[in-house]
């Protein structure tokens, strides 16, 4: 398996890091940011970044980065949980340790699309 290294971009995009936590899923890894300003309020950034090989064997990461303010912290985790609890109540089976184990079966037919 080839090691890689799973760091963020620079710390220099935004406020002081809080928080910090990587969720590695198949071929993506998302990371959950919870970061303060100069008057201590927090915001969270959620970056998903995916490697990718390039056609010279080369690999790049490929990222995506939301923010998320605290004003819509509520908003977003209600969202969020209903969201997932639909998803629960519709496909069980996707929270299983099995369905974790084909990842990397869901990434490659999403990359067929």
């Amino acid at each position: 398996m080839n090691s890689f290294d799973l760091r963020k971009e620079s710390d220099a995009e935004g406020g002081e890091e809080v928080y910090s936590k990587a969720v590695r899923a198949g071929r993506r890894t998302y990371f959950f940011d919870v970061k303060a300003t100069r008057n201590d309020d927090y915001y969270v950034t959620i970056t998903e970044s995916r490697k990718k090989q390039n056609r010279d064997g080369s690999f790049v990461f490929d990222k995506h980065k939301i923010y998320l303010y605290k004003e819509d912290f509520a908003k977003f985790a209600d969202g969020l949980e209903e969201v997932v609890a639909f998803i629960k109540e519709k496909k069980p089976e996707f929270f299983t340790s099995q369905a974790a184990g084909s990842a990397s079966s869901i990434d490659e037919e999403f990359e067929k699309l």
